[in-house]
């Protein structure tokens, strides 16, 4: 390094000193003076190395003026680069032009209809007379047409394909309120929240003996090791009345055989909630709507963007933010009530555990449900 430093340095002072082109030298009139930037060496950190800025060197290679309104369009672009707006401006449709920046609405229109009155556009200048369209107004809509922005293709979650069993939209969209359960493998949490997006109920009961011997319904049903002498039939006995019950589907891959105690854990308390909290009227009357539905977990990771390959990470950071979000904000995304915020607020702080995950994914399970069936219905 320290060897380059000195070649680069002699190099340099030989092209200022002979008056000859150099690597940092320029031949008299070629460019203009740049700024002097420099490079540490790495060796001692003292000495430097000088080089040309790189945003002057941009600026002053720049092919053209300045295009103020005294200068023509035309002597602000390449022939290439007139060549491809004059194609543009002449050959597109109406909602082709309407994809350019300035030219949605009436600005298209004017344009079609100019072509038709006065045949194809035979200079920049002369789009200037077209209504609407003026000498600044003319240069972003050429420069959009030379550099159209690169629109990313963002994914929509489609909620319908992601509830199950399937129910009529309408139904939905009626919905006052939801509750969302998460069953974990020692929690069940729950989070009740309403139309207006605030949150109505949000807590979780701990099992200790889930995933705890065998898989014998009496013991998920029946426990005498709690207060109640109950798990899931004192989970249900503690939801607040909803419209509809949203229990988490979770991505378990069935070719892992490693998780299979944990799946079969997941599928027992859910046939569990499904039986307890489906009324009976809806086996018999097909009018009425399944008040119990699974949605899956992977669409309310790609929701918020959770998503690793196919490993959903913590929603902590995400809940984090809208309870800050309640506070801070006239519209926030979701409103929490003082108590709640009080009571959770130190919960999801970040070298805390994971022991509010549940908590977490109750609360952003609710949230995806309304946002992805307002998006749905637009």
């Amino acid at each position: 390094m320290l060897v380059a430093r000195r070649l680069v340095s002699s190099f340099i002072q030989r092209g200022n000193n002979s008056g000859q082109s150099g690597l940092f030298s320029r031949p008299h009139g070629a460019f203009p003076e740049l700024e002097p930037r420099y490079l540490q060496c790495t060796c001692c950190w003292r000495s430097r190395i000088p080089v040309a800025g790189f945003e002057t060197l941009n600026a002053n290679l720049t092919p053209t003026a300045p295009c103020t309104d005294d200068i023509s369009l035309d002597t602000c672009y390449t022939a290439d680069q007139r060549e491809v707006i004059l194609r543009t401006l002449n050959n597109a449709t109406e909602s082709e032009l309407a994809a350019v920046k300035l030219l949605r609405g009436r600005k298209s229109v004017n344009i079609v209809d100019y072509r038709t009155k006065h045949g194809p556009f035979r200079s920049l200048e002369s789009v200037v007379n077209v209504p609407l369209l003026k000498h600044k107004s003319a240069l972003v809509v050429f420069n959009s047409i030379l550099n159209p922005l690169k629109k990313e293709k963002k994914v929509k979650v489609q909620l319908m394909k992601f509830i199950k069993p399937e129910v009529d939209r309408a139904w939905l969209e009626e919905a006052t309120s939801i509750v969302s359960i998460i069953c974990g493998t020692n929690k069940v949490a729950w989070a009740h929240v309403d139309r207006e997006m605030l949150v109505l109920d949000w807590q979780q009961l701990d099992c200790p003996n889930f995933l705890k011997g065998t898989y014998i319904a009496s013991s998920y049903l029946n426990d005498a090791s709690i207060d109640s002498g109950q798990i899931i039939s004192n989970v249900v006995s503690q939801l607040p009345s909803a419209d509809f019950y949203l229990v988490e589907k979770p991505s378990i891959s069935l070719q892992n055989t490693t998780l299979f105690p944990i799946m079969a854990h997941m599928r027992s308390v859910e046939a569990m909630l499904f039986a307890l909290l489906e009324p009976r009227i809806y086996q018999t009357d097909s009018n009425t709507p399944p008040r119990v539905l699974n949605m899956m977990r992977l669409a309310v990771g790609r929701h918020f963007g959770l998503m690793v390959g196919e490993s959903r990470t913590s929603g902590a950071q995400a809940v984090r933010q809208m309870m800050t979000e309640s506070v801070t904000q006239k519209m926030p995304r979701l409103n929490f009530p003082q108590d709640l915020l009080l009571k959770y607020r130190n919960a999801f702080q970040m070298g805390r555990g994971r022991g509010g995950e549940e908590l977490c994914d109750a609360l952003l399970q609710a949230v995806a449900f309304y946002e992805l069936l307002s998006e749905s219905s637009r």
